[in-house]
């Protein structure tokens, strides 16, 4: 009798555990929580770099879903009574601002480790990278004309030979215009406002159709300088481009952050913690520092040659809460005055 009831009682345990290992609709629930699902508009050089990374070193699944930003956004929003997403991975640290109801406090164990001004401060958003506005230079064009800032771009020598983008429609170049007028003098100042009209001027009002003709119409020779950002103009450093050369603004360049967060609610919590912590280890910080050209944010980072390092720029720091709250406001004056040095 007694080894009846033992045997019965095995019997009850093996059921019971092979109860807990399938969820409601039959599938393997250690399969399940060993998954994470990404949300990302990051290039595919970044999540074909790191996501493998982290799969390998923890063993997790990645499910991956790429959009822009603001496209996932409202994503997260309509998923908000029930999110798919544990992680949003990428986006500027401006747009994201916007929307703490959608994401989990959580700062990384990491976090000590990342430069001042680039900490977890609003408990839900991770800066992992950053990218500053830059000067990118065809050197083959400029010969002797000395380009270290913004002061150099209103050189007579360089009249109708620089281009940009549109601040109304880039962000990108948005970025450049408050990164100059910080430099220049202040937000509100007239002495930047009179330097973004002679810049126009001496642009003769030329606009690119986007950020990523700016860049290219340098390297292939079209103009002198453009007013980019430093990401794609490290590309063509890390691809070996002898002929163009990245200047970080002497009067100061802003370097903006991108945020990795935790979706409020979470299916895979833990899992989402982990992914957190990975993007901020230095493993990651320093592939991302000599295989790519996103800018990393660990102090202990080591950077490959295309990158120069940040004690070797004059950076600035914008003022987030001002630029929010005045976009239109900066828009409005820079198409004003556009408009009227264009006519």
């Amino acid at each position: 009798m007694k080894k009846f009831v033992s045997m019965l009682l095995v019997f009850v345990v093996l059921l019971t555990l092979a109860a807990c290992g399938k969820s409601d609709d039959g599938s393997d629930k250690g399969e399940e929580e060993n998954k994470l699902v990404v949300y990302s508009p990051n290039s595919e050089n970044m999540v074909n770099l790191l996501i493998p990374m982290f799969e390998q070193e923890t063993g997790i699944k990645v499910e991956l879903i790429s959009a822009g930003t603001g496209e996932l956004i409202k994503r997260l929003q309509s998923e908000k009574d029930n999110p798919y997403a544990d992680i949003l991975f990428g986006g500027s640290k401006a747009q994201v601002l916007n929307y703490p109801d959608l994401f989990e406090k959580y700062v990384s164990k990491n976090d000590e480790y990342m430069l001042e001004g680039h900490k977890n401060v609003d408990g839900f958003l991770t800066p992992y990278v950053a990218d500053g506005s830059v000067l990118l230079v065809n050197t083959d064009l400029a010969g002797d004309i000395e380009i270290n800032g913004y002061k150099d771009l209103l050189n007579p020598k360089l009249k109708g030979k620089i281009i940009g983008a549109d601040p109304l429609s880039s962000s990108s170049a948005f970025a450049h215009l408050t990164n100059m007028l910080l430099a220049m003098g202040g937000y509100e100042s007239d002495e930047a406002w009179d330097y973004v009209k002679q810049l126009i001027t001496n642009m003769e009002g030329k606009v690119a159709s986007g950020s990523q003709a700016v860049h290219k119409s340098v390297a292939d020779g079209e103009y002198v300088v453009g007013l980019t950002y430093e990401d794609p103009a490290a590309s063509y450093l890390l691809d070996g481009a002898k002929n163009l050369k990245v200047v970080y603004m002497e009067e100061g360049t802003v370097f903006l952050d991108a945020g990795v967060e935790i979706v409020k609610g979470a299916k895979h919590l833990e899992n989402a913690k982990k992914f957190v912590d990975f993007v901020t280890s230095k493993e990651a910080q320093d592939a991302l520092g000599q295989q790519l050209t996103n800018r990393p944010l660990r102090k202990d980072v080591t950077l490959g040659d295309h990158m120069k390092p940040l004690d070797q720029i004059h950076v600035i720091y914008e003022d987030e809460e001002y630029v929010k709250n005045n976009r239109d406001k900066i828009l409005e004056k820079y198409q004003e005055i556009y408009t009227d040095v264009a006519q």
